[in-house]
């Protein structure tokens, strides 16, 4: 908010530098209102397009990873595994040949649906049995 006035008040001195300058220049009121309420239109896009879309994405993605559970099928880092143990700040995960790796919460980037290729699997190992 301080960068905000700040840049109001730069925008104040520099009109009031350029408008004493020029013969033909608008009332210097019309075009400081007519600046701000641009500037304050930008911000508004900026927020509606960018920022408040991203927020409701991180806000969900924050749920699901406080809500994963054993068995859940993750990917953390570009690496797909299955969530064997779930800690206050970490996450143990293990992969496809059985090896485990434990990531924090916030490297997990996506929770996996249940795919046909996981359940085959089981399937074809409890045939095997």
């Amino acid at each position: 908010m301080k960068i905000f006035s700040l840049f109001c008040l730069f925008l104040m001195y520099t009109q009031r530098l350029l408008g004493e300058n020029e013969v033909d220049a608008p009332p210097s009121d019309q075009s400081f209102l007519q600046t701000m309420m641009m500037i304050a239109i930008a911000f508004l896009f900026f927020y509606v397009i960018l920022w408040r879309p991203e927020q409701k994405r991180r806000k969900s993605l924050e749920t699901q990873r406080n809500a994963l559970k054993k068995g859940d099928r993750v990917a953390a880092m570009g690496i797909i595994g299955t969530v064997v143990r779930v800690g206050e700040n970490t996450v143990i995960v293990r992969m496809f040949d059985g090896a485990k790796l434990e990531f924090y919460k916030a490297a997990i980037t996506d929770i996996l649906p249940e795919s046909a290729e996981s359940s085959s699997e089981e399937v074809s190992s409890s045939k095997g049995e």
